[in-house]
């Protein structure tokens, strides 16, 4: 089968794993038991032979309506069938504390309206990096094995699954079709009744519709920012409170090329966007719970902040390459783990103390042990912004003076000494980040500004732009009106378009990489941001509705898209993408009614 669009898949979650479904009704991803172990169905980036799960019509047939139901993470895709119509609904269950359940349950139900009509089952799970075929057992309930992990399948009326080979069910107007998977690592497999598991999908459905009521009515774009934020809680691993950056690996940024990554752990930056877009939202525990996480991941490795965790807080495995996998469109390699870790990559700091000042600034004293953590990131700022990084992008080649990494250097010594002044700090240690902030900003101001661009650069030196200065109105060193900020913002959409609302984040192929990439999802929004604290709203308006339509069909963004084809690519749902998209509403909501 050809590839699905990226953009074609929704997100099935319950905050410690997470699936792919496509419109087909095809699980092509799905990780057990969390986000960053082996998949158990493979084939979005291994092929057939890795495994998928298939409920849907038994042929072609057009889809004619799909979406979540409102201000739920449930799943409703319905299809055409002759004279019926065929819908397959599907979510997992987020809470499981406290009952006798899986911590995996998957449910998926298949109805008819008008008349009978006749639906595929296919399920052929396969685990791991060889695709290994499971140890089957039957008794009640359909039990296939690997070891230490187990999933059973279950369905009501009871359908004679066999897993690698297709099975037909007649599903008539009246008598759904309930399929049930849970999973089992390392302990019993409590087996689920398919009625007793729709009724806990739709229990789960009742709290995440009260979770979005308390999410703030004064939000531009509500609907928009509501199912963002959907988003970003499916995709943080419950039992450590880690955002995970994306729940996929390698899928490509350009389709038959290299550029194909492992995002499914966690980077301090996001992680700390997602801070101030849970704040500003209204959602106080989810932001609380995040630098709980920090403080507890960075605990081994402080001052030092690494640019990667994973999702207990561990050193992330090193980059390999799996033989044998297609990948995504023909893109290879596919890889597991991330080289990226080891980078040093000055701009997280900058991040993650900005975030600690944002709770200050809700009215949260921070406890001792955070601001130790934070004082702790902050000398090192201050000892070694001179030196180069790897800057925001990971590039994979020799450290440079980035700009931006420079930017948020200064805002980590900034914001620290904003926090000291409702927080004890020695004298001796607030003159030294006072002496260090004044002289970073200096060396900004002369090294990283071209006076003929009229535009701060991507580097020292350099005449390229970079995206991520988008975000100097909001950072401060320079006033958000001073024509610095404005010429930057000016040079950066005209030099990087994409078209329409697109950018790149730099200028294309020029970071060593054999091959393009598409433009950058959150560039995009903090243009919106930038726009909006330039006191330019109606623009920062129109280009956020512009934006909007360019989400998936569920309202879901990628990291990147193609300009030409609008087809999303690069890991998805992307973490960054959805915090940056909520920054942009709360911007806007903040930006005065005038315009420049």
């Amino acid at each position: 089968m050809p590839a699905r669009p990226i953009g074609d898949y929704g997100l099935l979650g319950d905050t410690r794993t997470a699936a792919l479904v496509s419109s087909t009704g095809a699980i092509d991803w799905f990780c057990v038991p969390r986000f960053d172990d082996k998949p158990v169905f493979g084939r979005l980036v291994g092929g057939p032979a890795a495994g998928t799960f298939r409920l849907g019509p038994a042929g072609p047939a057009p889809v004619v309506e799909r979406g979540y139901r409102p201000h739920t993470a449930t799943l409703a895709t319905t299809w055409q069938v002759g004279e019926g119509r065929l819908t397959l609904t599907e979510a997992m269950v987020a809470e499981v504390a406290g009952r006798l359940l899986p911590a995996t349950l998957l449910v998926r139900r298949l109805s008819a309206e008008g008349a009978p009509v006749e639906a595929a089952v296919d399920f052929d799970p396969r685990f791991g990096e060889g695709h290994r075929p499971p140890r089957i057992r039957r008794r009640a309930r359909l039990v296939c094995e690997w070891g230490p992990l187990a999933i059973s399948l279950t369905c009501a009326p009871q359908v004679a699954v066999v897993p690698g080979r297709a099975t037909s069910v007649t599903v008539t107007p009246g008598q759904p079709v309930t399929f049930v998977l849970g999973v089992a690592h390392r302990e019993p497999l409590v087996h689920v009744d398919p009625a007793a598991a729709w009724d806990l999908l739709t229990g789960d459905e009742e709290r995440w519709r009260a979770w979005s009521a308390e999410i703030d009515d004064s939000l531009p774009f509500r609907e928009a920012v509501v199912r963002s934020l959907l988003t970003l809680r499916l995709l943080t691993y419950s039992p450590s409170n880690a955002p995970v950056a994306a729940p996929t690996t390698s899928l490509p940024e350009e389709p038959g090329g290299v550029r194909n990554w492992d995002y499914r752990y966690v980077w301090p930056r996001d992680a700390s966007i997602g801070i101030a877009a849970f704040l500003g939202a209204g959602k106080h525990q989810e932001a609380h719970g995040f630098l709980g996480w920090l403080l507890h991941a960075s605990r081994l490795q402080r001052p030092s902040l690494p640019a990667l965790l994973t999702l207990d807080g561990r050193h992330v495995p090193r980059e390999r390459e799996l033989a044998g996998w297609p990948g995504y469109a023909g893109s290879v390699p596919v890889r597991f783990g991330n080289d990226a870790t080891d980078q040093h990559q000055l701009d997280g700091y900058g991040w993650v103390v900005d975030a600690a000042w944002v709770l200050v600034q809700a009215g949260q004293h921070l406890y001792g042990e955070t601001w130790r953590a934070m004082r702790g990131f902050t000398d090192l700022v201050a000892r070694r912004w001179a030196e180069p990084d790897a800057g925001i992008w990971e590039i994979r080649g020799d450290p440079a003076h980035h700009v931006h990494s420079k930017l948020m250097g200064w805002l980590a010594l900034d914001r620290a000494l904003c926090i000291a002044e409702t927080h004890r700090v020695p004298a001796a240690q607030r003159r030294r980040w006072q002496t260090a902030r004044d002289a970073l900003a200096a060396e900004v101001r002369a090294r990283g500004f071209d006076p003929a661009k009229g535009s701060y650069t991507r580097s020292y030196g350099s005449a390229n732009l970079d995206a991520a200065l988008l975000l100097m109105p909001v950072i401060g060193l320079d006033d958000p009106d001073s024509p610095r900020v404005r010429g930057t913002i000016a040079a950066t959409r005209a030099e990087l378009s994409a078209g329409g609302p697109l950018l790149y984040r730099y200028p294309p192929g020029r970071d060593g990489l054999p091959g393009t990439e598409g433009a950058f999802l959150p560039c995009s929004f903090w243009l919106v941001q930038a726009l909006a604290a330039t006191g330019q709203r109606a623009e920062a308006v129109a280009l956020f509705e512009a934006l909007l339509a360019h989400a998936s069909p569920l309202g879901l963004y990628a990291e990147e898209m193609d300009p030409a084809t609008r087809d999303h690519l690069g890991n998805y749902p992307q973490t960054l993408t959805h915090a940056a998209l909520i920054q942009a509403a709360l911007a806007i909501r903040e930006a005065p009614e005038t315009t420049a």
